[in-house]
């Protein structure tokens, strides 16, 4: 993961310290002594998250973010606050001003990556599906999407899964006042009620009777109907590795006993934010783009979507000397499908192709129909190691079951084949990098089919 952060804080240790922490972690690190000199960073530079300490000259943290997101442009950028100050009126005050996040000085190792990693898959998320909405500006469409900070005016629906009864209660009535709180104390009777409702969040005790909780959470990952809501999970002193395999799982965020209800409030409502940000972001990209770049038959993007939105990510990934690979997947003896179960018999197992497409890839990858019986994936910020495993958790999930002929209730077996190329920076256009997957492709097929082929540059 590698992202750039910009730390601003009025005193040079600090800064160092902070500094070197994430320079460890390769994150990219640009420095501002006072707010006016952040906010003319952010104004020139593209930024992907923001530590700011509260307390600086001139303008303080609070300002500083107020103008921030009130600033169209800016307005996406997480920010986290990096403060000495603890008292409920400070975090209040933070949250109106629009914090995405806050850490307490000095600063936990654990808590500082947990914070910086979580936000900047959320950012790179939100970017995906923002460009997608330019895209569908530049092919006409009206119906944009507008950046837009999500913000409880109305009630959350929180999940809380805590053995204990009097833990139940002292942490629903700390969040009474911003959601509705189901809690229950059996981890499966949770996981079939996060699947059955509309839940924005769900809080994991790590103290489940009799269960490991990290199999709730990856559980709850892996369910296409809950695997976008938010987890917490509250675990006890001294529980660093569970956090961190919670975190490996996808889990959002976490705390530690003893609660502050303050704290607990506080991160809640960002859950709750980030999941009606990222909710309206997907629903208005649905309404804006889904007849005029839809393929009617799959429900993926169609070709002419594609080529307009691959060249906006290959002349991006140029710019910023980052990675990005495209896979093209065809089915394997197509024709014979059809002429063995007809159009219709076809028609079903491109749907189901493009349903196990659609749940072998990742969040931010976009997967289209390219035409007949081809598939384009296209995998940003990705490597060539990283998009082999996906073409190959994709070409698993295709040969695993078979395909049923709804006419016929025939079970009829498929395979795929895979060509991968990953861009070359500064290189090779959009067209040159789907060429190159296609000999890929064509390779995988004289092959024997039924396999992923690399295209070396």
């Amino acid at each position: 993961m590698t992202a750039r952060i910009l730390v601003v804080d009025d005193i040079p240790a600090n800064v160092k310290l902070l500094e070197a922490r994430l320079m460890a972690e390769y994150f990219e690190v640009l420095t501002a002594a006072d707010g006016m000199t952040a906010l003319s960073i952010c104004d020139q530079t593209p930024v992907d998250l923001i530590l700011l300490d509260i307390m600086m000259p001139g303008i303080d943290g609070f300002e500083v973010c107020e103008r921030l997101k009130n600033n169209p442009r800016t307005a996406h950028i997480p920010v986290v606050m990096v403060t000495a100050l603890d008292q409920p009126a400070d975090r209040v005050r933070g949250l109106k001003a629009g914090a995405d996040d806050f850490l307490t000085k000095p600063v936990n190792d654990l808590q500082l990556m947990t914070r910086v990693k979580s936000l900047i898959r959320f950012k790179a998320l939100s970017d995906e599906l923002r460009l997608r909405a330019e895209t569908a500006r530049s092919i006409g469409l009206e119906s944009l999407l507008t950046p837009h900070q999500g913000r409880l005016e109305d009630p959350g629906m929180v999940l809380l899964v805590e053995s204990r009864a009097h833990t139940q209660e002292r942490m629903s009535r700390a969040l009474s006042g911003i959601a509705e709180i189901t809690a229950i104390a059996d981890p499966q009777a949770a996981l079939f009620e996060a699947a059955d409702k509309p839940y924005e969040l769900v809080i994991v005790s790590s103290s489940l009777e009799d269960y490991d909780p990290l199999r709730l959470c990856s559980q709850l990952r892996s369910l296409e109907r809950t695997r976008f809501i938010p987890m917490l999970v509250v675990a006890e002193q001294g529980e660093d590795d569970l956090v961190i395999r919670a975190l490996e799982l996808g889990v959002n965020d976490y705390l530690v006993r003893p609660l502050d209800p303050n704290e607990l409030l506080a991160r809640s409502v960002t859950q709750i934010r980030r999941k009606r940000y990222s909710d309206k972001l997907r629903a208005s990209l649905t309404e804006s783009v889904e007849f005029a770049v839809t393929d009617a038959l799959t429900g993926l993007n169609n070709r002419r979507y594609l080529d307009t939105h691959l060249a906006t990510l290959v002349d991006r990934s140029s710019r910023r000397g980052r990675p990005l690979s495209v896979l093209i997947t065809d089915i394997d003896h197509f024709k014979a499908i059809n002429d063995t179960h007809g159009h219709e018999g076809g028609d079903d197992v491109l749907r189901d192709f493009a349903r196990r497409v659609r749940g072998a890839v990742r969040g931010a990858d976009l997967a289209c129909r390219y035409g007949g019986e081809e598939f384009v994936v296209v995998m940003p910020d990705t490597t060539a190691e990283i998009a082999a495993q996906v073409a190959e958790r994709l070409r698993e999930a295709v040969a695993a079951a078979p395909f049923m002929i709804s006419a016929t209730g025939i079970a009829a077996s498929v395979t795929t084949s895979v060509g991968i190329a990953t861009l070359e920076a500064d290189r090779e256009g959009a067209d040159s990098l789907l060429r190159r997957a296609d000999k890929a492709l064509y390779q995988a097929k004289n092959e024997g089919r039924n396999r992923v082929v690399g295209q070396a540059a």
